[in-house]
């Protein structure tokens, strides 16, 4: 669903009478994308390395080292998402690093007693890539005696074009890495055990080799994934001159369609109109406090044209906030000051889960808490849009579309 920008035609923006300069003010914004995407490619590095030695020598320290990777590499990952809308070469790859849910049964075991399994929607729903080195797929047989990213990539990411066949990026390592949330709305994440990676006699739930040879191929997909990104916004590199190319909107239809019907609407008020914690983006780890958190950061990021990175350094430069600033000081200091609220608000939704009310507890029938934490977050995102739009106008650029959602739109959609 898309929902429009209206605007009226071009007009010239100006710094007390001089030409605004949109071509620097496109160059932060590239500098940002290839910074994020850069920490993105580290963090993920990291992993890759805690992965190697959970894998090499199994341990519950190694497993716990290795889940504090993953929860590192979703920081500055989550803050590139802002990026992704409005930029058709980061949305056409998103789904190889992000995508989400999952039918994890695809990949390894899970809880019988309360996994749907095979449906019409997807026979291949409880294949079991894991425990079974060949098997059927789309009409061939497919041979996965070695799980290699290639496997991965190729044969089982969206397998019969099924989206739900998730193999690839952060949350099948998530799985892999926590195992199925069965606690509902109740308080704890996945406890997958460490002896899943063991050898001989102490491995559990069998098949701990194939288990750890997907782990690592699912990690070594993801960096290499991410290099290409990373490539992507260099000087010269596609992305970077498709940005430049796409001009203004493409930042505010990023802005708007992440704060509007992504985050907003399907990843924040669907999951409590339905009190489904299977609509938790980050639902084996018990992250999504984190992950809504540093989305909301990237969309600041963006408009005031400052990003910190994991080293803290901060790249900078002329922003989105100084041209609108320029045309419409009042307009500007009510986006910057919008921006601020929605974060603070995301804020007190994470410290409330990092203080152990877990996300998925908030989504729960009846939690008056937890709804309140998730509803600040979701009105001031929809109020940002509204300050996006006036923005778009303000600058006097062409309508935009941005991503809408039925949990905002048309709730009763949703409950039906």
């Amino acid at each position: 669903m898309k929902r429009s920008l209206l605007a009226p035609a071009a007009v010239m923006l100006s710094f007390g009478g001089a030409q605004a300069d949109t071509g620097a003010v496109l160059t932060t914004y590239a500098d940002i994308a290839q910074a994020t995407f850069e920490d993105s490619l580290t963090t993920a590095q990291a992993l890759q390395q805690a992965v190697a030695a959970l894998v090499a020598a199994p341990s519950d320290a190694a497993l716990e080292n290795a889940r504090l990777a993953w929860k590192a590499a979703r920081v500055p990952y989550q803050q590139s998402e802002v990026f992704r809308f409005g930029n058709a070469i980061v949305d056409d790859w998103e789904g190889k690093v992000n995508a989400w849910p999952l039918d994890e049964g695809l990949i390894d075991y899970v809880d019988e007693g309360t996994y749907v399994g095979p449906t019409d929607e997807n026979e291949y729903a409880a294949l079991n890539v894991v425990a079974n080195p060949v098997f059927q797929l789309g009409g061939a047989q497919v041979d996965a005696t070695q799980i290699t990213p290639a496997l991965l990539e190729t044969a089982l990411q969206e397998a019969d074009g099924i989206e739900t066949n998730v193999a690839t990026g952060y949350h099948a390592i998530e799985f892999m890495l926590w195992g199925q949330d069965l606690n509902g709305t109740g308080p704890g994440a996945g406890a997958r055990p460490w002896t899943d990676y063991a050898s001989g006699e102490a491995c559990t739930n069998g098949n701990c080799d194939r288990r750890a040879a997907y782990l690592v191929a699912a990690t070594d997909l993801l960096v290499s994934d991410l290099a290409w990104m990373v490539a992507q916004w260099q000087p010269g590199g596609a992305a970077r001159a498709a940005a430049t190319e796409g001009g203004l909107s493409t930042i505010l239809t990023g802005m708007g369609s992440l704060s509007y019907g992504e985050l907003a609407g399907e990843r924040m008020r669907l999951g409590l109109l339905l009190n489904d914690p299977e609509e938790e983006q980050d639902c084996f780890s018990d992250n999504t406090h984190n992950s809504h958190f540093y989305d909301g950061v990237g969309i600041r990021n963006v408009y005031v044209g400052a990003y910190t990175r994991v080293d803290g350094s901060v790249v900078s430069g002329p922003s989105l906030a100084d041209l609108v600033a320029a045309t419409d000081a009042t307009l500007n200091a009510e986006l910057v000051g919008k921006l601020d609220t929605t974060v603070a608000a995301l804020g007190e939704m994470k410290a409330a889960a990092d203080a152990g009310f877990a996300y998925d507890q908030m989504l729960g029938r009846g939690d008056a808490r937890g709804e309140a934490l998730i509803m600040a977050g979701v009105n001031g995102l929809v109020d940002q849009t509204k300050s996006i739009e006036r923005v778009v106008a303000a600058l006097g650029l062409d309508q935009l579309e941005i991503e809408g959602s039925d949990s905002l739109d048309a709730p009763g959609k949703v409950a039906e």
